[in-house]
């Protein structure tokens, strides 16, 4: 698998998802995906545009208050897009538009119209249509436009399921972008490491990582980035990273860029100080042995949640050694006695949007997906995350010496037909090399 260096996607790839998903609209029907728009950070103030991903998924179009409508009548297809026009005295201040006229050539659709057409329009294509696909729940005013539209004749039917299978496979275009958001991640993470000093703060470091994110071109984190020095690593969502980092703490990042709208999402666990702790060692140990183990088997054929009980088995294992579970540990796993120090998954899928779509579950016998266990075979083209952690709390009634410790490890794979693919592995996590690129810092 190739996974050289690229900026973005060819208009090629947006051009053949549109054809494949037409291949499942029903004949006489019409889906309609809407944009993103911006979104007020105070009062005449926006947070940085970000498209709405399956928009995006479909169009490589990146601005706000546009449609897409995708018609399939008469045996023929026909692609719309409905944006807004091109306004000279609106582009001084607010940047570039694309325009109607423009857009046709450039996104490779049939045809465009100002998006202030897209009700009449809409109501005049739904006139002898049978099926309407919408993504229902994304945002209020574009469920109550369709609402307005909608007469009784027409099925409405929620296009996400198909459209989130699609997304689920990663082409091979794809994953060389998850490759460069793995890489910048990494870099981010890297320059973590070599920066840490006690007695800096929390979010002295999250500058450094977006700093080199920024340098690579990654403008912006696929996600709120987590810096939790010591017991603040117990905490699973910690974002405040306003805490000093204390000489003999581990400090927990949880950090990945976006890049060409494709997350990275990397965590990494380390001292402060530059060298672990016999405690924190042990902790440390038991997690890396579990993802170890859990890359060894994210394998095409297998599944989260048969790699996930070994994992389990792993730390339960560690964690009766140390002293912290007492028992057996066949008991101990029935009774999810390790839910205290462990309580989430194994990992997630990963693309477009940090915890990205797609079904976990292998299908039922009559075609759904709803089970909540995640045996879903790994395919090729999957992406996914794989981080094992465990949190000690500073309240568990275990040896006063772990209290407070809390390690998570996480890299990004993609499946192949060969095993799986790192695409995070330049972060170090074995011990010698942490504390060896830290020495050299």
């Amino acid at each position: 698998m190739d996974l050289a260096y690229m900026a973005e996607l060819p208009t090629q790839e947006f051009v053949e998802r549109r054809a494949k998903l037409f291949e499942y609209l029903d004949e006489n029907s019409v889906a309609v995906i809407f944009s993103a728009t911006e979104q007020t950070r105070s009062k005449d103030t926006t947070y940085p545009f970000r498209q709405n991903s399956y928009f995006w998924y479909l169009t490589g179009f990146n601005e706000p208050d546009a449609a897409l409508v995708l018609i399939r009548k008469k045996g023929k297809n026909q692609t719309a897009l409905f944006l807004r026009p091109n306004d000279p005295e609106m582009e001084i201040w607010n940047g570039r538009r694309l325009g109607i006229e423009q857009a046709p050539n450039k996104l490779q659709i049939d045809c465009a119209f100002p998006i202030e057409t897209l009700k009449e329009q809409l109501i005049s294509l739904l006139a002898d249509i049978g099926t309407l696909y919408h993504l229902q729940g994304e945002r209020m005013q574009n469920d109550l436009l369709i609402g307005e539209i909608l007469s009784q004749s027409v099925k409405l039917t929620d296009l996400r399921p198909h459209l989130d299978e699609m997304r689920l496979f990663k082409s091979t275009n794809e994953i060389r972008l998850m490759q460069q958001a793995g890489q910048i991640s990494a870099l981010g993470h890297i320059r973590a490491m070599r920066e840490m000093r006690p007695n800096r703060f929390e979010y002295e470091i999250e500058s450094e990582i977006l700093h080199e994110f920024n340098r690579f071109g990654a403008r912006f984190p696929s996600y709120n980035s987590i810096v939790a020095g010591g017991e603040n690593a117990c905490i699973l969502h910690y974002t405040e990273n306003d805490r000093p980092l204390q000489d003999g703490d581990l400090v927990l990042i949880d950090a990945g860029c976006e890049f060409s709208m494709y997350a990275g999402d990397i965590t990494r666990t380390f001292p402060v100080n530059g060298k672990f702790s016999q405690p924190q060692r042990e902790i440390y140990e038991i997690v890396l042995a579990a993802q170890k183990r859990a890359l060894e088997l994210l394998v095409v054929g297998n599944n989260i949640q048969q790699v996930n009980d070994e994992v389990v088995r792993i730390k339960v294992e560690g964690l009766i050694r140390l002293g912290i579970l007492q028992g057996n540990v066949d008991d101990l796993i029935a009774h999810q006695a390790y839910r205290e120090f462990y309580m989430h998954g194994l990992g997630h899928w990963l693309g477009l949007d940090v915890h990205d779509v797609g079904s976990y579950c292998n299908k039922t016998q009559n075609g759904d997906r709803n089970s909540k266990k995640r045996d879903r075979t790994l395919e090729v083209g999957m992406v996914l995350t794989v981080e094992p952690g465990l949190y000690i709390s500073p309240n568990s009634n275990v040896p006063e010496q772990y209290k407070g410790i809390g390690v998570r490890i996480e890299d990004n794979i993609v499946i192949t037909e060969y095993g799986n693919k790192n695409l995070t592995c330049a972060v170090p996590k074995e011990i010698d090399d942490i504390e060896r690129l830290m020495v050299e810092r």
